[in-house]
């Protein structure tokens, strides 16, 4: 039998924003965009019309603070 894993709450919520860019990426790159240009467009200046509101694309990562998601793609870049 395996052990049960507790996560914590900022793990938890990293994840989500993990999931969140994921899904991000893939609605911009169906609308044709760059995703890489568009989300530091979008982390570098707080302007959401960086962000296609395609299947809500701008809502879900505006959701999060730029500062959060900054951090949660360094995390993931660094593992």
């Amino acid at each position: 039998m395996g052990e049960t894993k507790i996560y914590s709450s900022e793990e938890f919520n990293d994840a989500l924003i993990a999931q969140t860019l994921k899904e991000v990426v893939e609605i911009l790159k169906e609308r044709g965009y760059n995703p890489i240009n568009q989300i530091v467009g979008y982390l570098m200046s707080g302007d959401p019309g960086y962000i296609s509101s395609h299947k809500e694309a701008r809502s879900k990562i505006t959701k999060y603070d730029r500062a959060k998601l900054t951090e949660v793609l360094l995390k993931n870049f660094i593992k």
